[in-house]
């Protein structure tokens, strides 16, 4: 029998939501202070929007942006590149037993703002929202 995503709630549970944010406050603390032997890395300001985990807590996915969204490849590229060194910062910095595995995609939600922002603004939807 195949294992439900998510417990029967349908979303996370409270246990990953607090390991999430746990993770995503010491990871952005780990990139702001620049602890990364990564000149590359350090030069560029990364805001982690969200961090989400899997329910057995192995496996955490930070969704990340740089700071005005420039260059968004070469940070996923070396964030990558340094994931075991920040995986072994944010555990240090972490009073958990396992350190979830780290992976990194690039936070979209305020393109999608933006486009939502952008529909509403078009006379038509507007039309339709106001009748």
């Amino acid at each position: 029998m195949a294992k439900n995503k998510f417990p029967e709630g349908g979303g996370p549970s409270q246990r990953q939501l607090r390991v999430a944010e746990l993770v995503r406050r010491t990871l952005s603390e780990v990139l702001a202070r620049g602890d990364v032997h990564d000149v590359d890395l350090n030069r560029l300001s990364i805001t982690v929007g969200e961090v989400r985990t899997s329910p057995d807590l192995k496996i955490a996915t930070a969704y990340v942006l740089p700071l005005g969204g420039d260059g968004r490849d070469e940070v996923l590229k070396l964030l990558a590149r340094n994931k075991g060194e920040l995986r072994r910062l944010v555990s240090k910095k972490m009073a958990l037993k396992h350190s979830p595995d780290l992976r990194f995609q690039l936070d979209e939600t305020f393109d999608r703002m933006d486009e939502t922002r952008r529909m509403l603004e078009q006379d038509d939807v507007r039309r339709d929202t106001e009748a």
